[in-house]
């Protein structure tokens, strides 16, 4: 018998973008070429935020993928997959996002302190989504470096990483878990 659907894959992030309240990007990490130039993407991102900055959901699907997103305060977090990916999944990436900058930044996300803090936010981007799949090993083993980075900044009251990545591997760990 034939299995009905595409092969099943641990590379479930297609992309994590995160936009400000006008649509501009302020990160964006792409893991797969569904849009391979420049121009794709900023097509794909004016149009996920045309329609979901007033949206009130949690999910949505927008030309053959699955997005999953929040806005927090003037920001909007989005997590990409394909249209056939675990939902929750995406949504488990997506909380685990907003928790370890919450965590990172001591407070609300919002633009000002997110740019402030960019090399840490990258950092914690490149934890949690390892070339498109949600990785708890990887964060764990270079979650050291972020928190060393968000120190260097002169941060004396920096949660330590032990702090910030028990929610974080809680989150990843309960859907692998179902």
């Amino acid at each position: 018998m034939e299995p009905v659907g595409p092969e099943p894959s641990l590379y479930t992030v297609k992309a994590l973008l995160i936009l400000d309240s006008l649509g501009q990007r302020l990160l964006a990490k792409y893991y797969d070429s569904t849009f391979p130039t420049a121009k794709e993407q900023a097509a794909f991102e004016r149009s996920i935020f045309s329609k979901t900055h007033r949206a009130g959901g949690e999910i949505t699907c927008l030309g053959g993928l699955t997005v999953v997103y929040r806005s927090s305060i003037d920001l909007f977090f989005y997590v990409v997959g394909g249209c056939q990916e675990n939902e929750l999944m995406l949504l488990a990436v997506l909380t685990c996002l907003l928790d370890s900058l919450g965590h990172l930044l001591r407070k609300e996300v919002e633009k000002r302190w997110l740019l402030d803090n960019m090399e840490g936010t990258f950092l914690v981007v490149d934890e949690i989504v390892d070339r498109g799949s949600p990785s708890q090993q990887h964060m764990a083993s270079s979650s050291s470096t972020t928190w060393q980075v968000a120190r260097g900044r002169g941060t004396p009251e920096t949660p330590s990483s032990t702090e910030v990545l028990q929610p974080t591997k809680e989150h990843i760990e309960t859907p692998l878990l179902m």
